[in-house]
């Protein structure tokens, strides 16, 4: 047993830990600088948030122990089980769970909230990459391509369900894995054109936007033409493609923003692009005093004031004194730019991109499918969240609550990205064997 244990721990990938150890660490000292106001305070005080956090990786520490020690098999065999826990965790939710800043995704544990919807991604992580590696599966087909879109998007619906937009957008990480396994350029097309269309929407009057999309359409009929008279179904293909767009941008989309999102959800949005809410979205008492950009403008203002070295740890001034909120959740990133300037926001960039790109090479040297899809899961969740949580501290995208992985505060994510994260390694240190 001693043995097989120094055998694993040999074959760990130790660059990948080293990483992760130094963005947790920095990640403790953002949270502990980000509720810092003077040196009076006691460091060694469990109430804090920063004591709280360093609690929450020790235990995150030893979970990963655990499974690092733990058969790489296992998690192949429990792969659709856990799945079914993980959305019998959402359904849970719905009948006890507690509400957190209009948020009804989390479970209260005592004093701590535990959030299923994180754990879920675990288990869908699994999920997905057991269907892709079965013997079966022959994924250019459209009945399991349908199948494996229905795994991710089941989790992904019942956290909408719950008012966790931000999160339910994470999910859509899982089609990266799903593209690397050859789904086709025409579904990326898609996307691309989905989200291109639906800015359109926010940005352009229905009547110009409906002539677009016909002259579009018209367009696509004159440029096809020939190729329509030799084979009808082009035709019919047009026309279903007008129809869709249409209906998305002049129904869905209105109807969404009228009666879906929150208040504060499309003013978001929409300062984000720089424009105000229009009258037939406007919402009564939304953001109770404070203007709808008013976070991001606080989080742009401690960045830009870092300069290209920053204030000094402790001398953050918008930081120091919470002029911006959540500063140690969600706004963890604008601490480090008011402290460390640019410079210090370079380093934890490339120290990010360089653990994603050492996730990709563990991803490709893997003799199993099911570690290589895990694997790519793993990356494309981590990127997911990294991206739109800096896009958010900059104003590049609508403030929806995605945590920066490994340095906000929270014990869920923490914990889960660990999970992730060591799960991964195990099965990296079986790659020479096949798993199934």
């Amino acid at each position: 047993m001693a043995q097989h244990r120094k055998s694993v721990l040999g074959r760990l990938d130790w660059l990948t830990v080293l990483l992760v150890f130094l963005l947790v660490s920095t990640g403790i000292m953002a949270v502990y600088t980000s509720e810092y106001t003077s040196f009076s305070e006691p460091f060694f005080d469990m109430q804090r948030s920063h004591m709280k956090q360093l609690m929450f990786f020790g235990i995150s520490c030893f979970i990963a122990l655990v499974i690092i020690f733990t058969d790489s098999k296992l998690f192949f065999s429990l792969a659709n089980l856990s799945y079914l826990f993980g959305i019998l965790l959402l359904l849970v939710t719905f009948v006890i769970g507690g509400e957190v800043k209009g948020s009804h995704s989390f479970i209260k544990l005592g004093s701590f909230t535990f959030q299923p919807g994180e754990a879920c991604k675990i288990f869908t992580a699994l999920c997905l990459a057991r269907f892709m590696a079965a013997a079966d599966t022959k994924f250019g087909t459209l009945r399991h391509r349908l199948i494996a879109a229905g795994i991710v998007l089941l989790p992904c619906l019942l956290i909408i369900l719950q008012n966790e937009t931000g999160l339910a957008l994470v999910y859509f990480a899982f089609f990266f894995p799903m593209y690397r396994e050859g789904l086709p350029n025409s579904i990326l097309l898609i996307g691309i054109t989905s989200v291109v269309l639906f800015l359109s929407s926010l940005l352009v009057e229905r009547l110009p936007l409906f002539i677009a999309i016909t002259v579009v359409a018209l367009l696509c009929v004159w440029v096809l033409w020939r190729q329509i008279q030799k084979q009808k179904a082009v035709i019919l293909f047009i026309v279903g493609g007008w129809l869709i767009a249409v209906t998305f941008s002049q129904l869905i989309v209105p109807y969404v923003f009228k009666n879906v999102f929150k208040g504060y959800q499309v003013e978001r949005i929409y300062s984000m692009l720089g424009q105000d809410v229009p009258l037939e979205f406007q919402k009564p008492g939304q953001l109770a005093g404070k203007d709808a950009d008013y976070n991001v403008r606080q989080s742009k203002i401690a960045i830009g004031s870092g300069g290209l070295s920053g204030k000094g740890i402790m001398n953050g001034t918008q930081t120091k004194y919470s002029f911006v909120p959540e500063q140690h959740t969600d706004f963890v990133f604008c601490g480090i730019g008011e402290q460390f300037g640019f410079i210090g926001s370079t380093l934890l960039v490339l120290l990010y991109l360089a653990l994603m790109l050492r996730i990709l090479f563990i991803a490709e040297r893997q003799r199993s499918t099911f570690s290589r899809v895990y694997a790519y899961s793993v990356a494309s969740i981590l990127f997911f969240h990294f991206a739109i949580n800096l896009s958010m501290t900059m104003g590049l995208a609508p403030v929806i609550g995605i945590t920066l992985p490994m340095l906000s505060y929270g014990g869920t994510s923490l914990m889960s990205f660990s999970i992730l994260l060591a799960i991964m390694l195990r099965l990296d240190a079986d790659r020479h064997i096949l798993i199934r």
